[in-house]
Formats: structure tokens, sequence, C-alpha cells
């Protein structure tokens, strides 16, 4: 196979992976907390005899869009939105996680849990319990949970050393392998949750475009297979 065919080969791998990150976007859009994703094409390029270079586009990282979605009221108590920068710590069997998702609940032990069953923690790593027969619960906007007025815990929002090395698990769970600190900025509101972050119109209009690319590469494969096989006719004649 020519060079060309190499780059355009390399130029396809990298837009069937962007489709499916915009597919998934688009499929999460009414998913509480997820964040949007993008796909990062990097140049590769080498030197090559008899020419100046060989240049192939790869897509071999992922950014994640970590801006504010849209708030929804829900009138339920144990519904939190983060406002500003932050994020919820929550134990799962493979460590703690960090999300956005705020959707939470009480289990039949009183502990503060997903709609996964995951635990959700405060800033120090401990569950959050809600005493049973708990009421009035309000929960004020660095986290702390008070009934009938006396505090009785805290929900933890923290923000990772570096957000750059977040990686996703999960649809809205992801994992800070650098470690994570309190966030200073955000603040915590009771009886709302965090809409995705995507645009649809626009992950819609970027799938357009990333099919119409693909569906040109596909063509030029295509001439470039005819071409080869004509001169392989004519040189076996």
């Amino acid at each position: 196979m020519e060079n060309s065919g190499y780059t355009t080969i390399t130029r396809q791998s990298g837009l069937m992976k962007e489709m499916r990150v915009v597919a998934n976007n688009i499929a999460n859009a009414a998913t509480s907390g997820f964040r949007q994703e993008g796909v990062i094409f990097s140049e590769y390029v080498k030197s090559v005899d008899g020419a100046s270079s060989l240049s192939m586009g790869q897509a071999d990282a992922r950014q994640t869009s970590f801006a504010q979605g849209a708030l929804t009221q829900t009138g339920g108590q144990f519904d939190f939105a983060i406002e500003g920068d932050g994020f919820f710590l929550v134990e799962t069997p493979l460590g703690e996680r960090l999300t956005r998702a705020g959707a939470f609940s009480p289990n039949a032990d009183g502990d503060l849990v997903t709609p996964d069953g995951y635990r959700v923690l405060d800033a120090g790593g401990a569950p959050v319990f809600i005493p049973p027969g708990a009421a009035d619960i309000a929960v004020s906007a660095d986290g702390t949970i008070s009934t009938n007025g006396d505090p009785v815990g805290q929900l933890g929002l923290v923000q990772p050393r570096n957000p750059q090395g977040l990686v996703r698990e999960d649809g809205v769970m992801f994992r800070a392998d650098e470690g994570y600190e309190a966030a200073e900025q955000g603040r915590i509101l009771q009886s709302f949750v965090e809409n995705s972050n995507v645009n649809p119109i626009l992950q819609l209009t970027r799938m357009i475009e990333v099919q119409r690319a693909y569906e040109l590469g596909a063509s030029f494969v295509e001439a470039e297979d005819e071409r080869v096989r004509q001169a392989m006719r004519t040189m076996s004649q």
C-alpha cells in the first residue's frame, strides 16, 4: 500500500472514533451530570526517503468539557446540583470516584447513596448518614446537612488536583489518579439537579460533518483501489 493509502486509513480510523464519541454524547444529552467529550487529533510526521515527509493524523486522545450544565429544580430533598466548580465524592467497589450527578437517596441503613447504590462521602471520605425519620432536611451552600436546624453531616465538594488528568470510567463517574482537594468556588443547591452539558444541535451538526468527511475518505480509498487494480490488469496483459 502506498503512503497515501496509509494516510487515508489513519484518517478514517480517527473519524470513526470521533463518530462514536459524538454518538455517545447525543445518547447522553438527557443524562443528569453527564460531561460532553471531544476527540483530539494529533499529527505524526516522519521523514521518508525520496520525499520531504509523511504526515498522518491520529485521534489518540479525548477531552472532557467541564462547562456548567443547566440546573433543573426537582423539589426532591435529596437531589443536589453543583453550581460552579467541584464534584461529589462517591464510594464504589473500585475506589473513590467523582461525579456531578447528584440525584441521591438514603438506603435502608440511612446512608446517602447514588441510584447505583454507591455511598456518597463527605470531604474526609466518610459516608454521609441521614438519621432515620429525620425531618426538615436542609442543605447549605457548603454541603452542610441539617435536620430540624441541627447539623448532622456534610456532603463532600471536592476538586481534582489535575482536572485534565481525570479518567472517565462511567458515563458520569471519574477517577482522579492525582488525588483531589476541597473545592473552594462551587456551591451546592438542594432540590436541583444539573443537566448534561451536551448541546444536541451542535453535536448533530458535528455528526453530519464527520459522516461527510468519512464518506469522502471512503470514496478516495475506492478510487485508489480501482487505480491499483487497473494498473495490475494493464501490467498483466
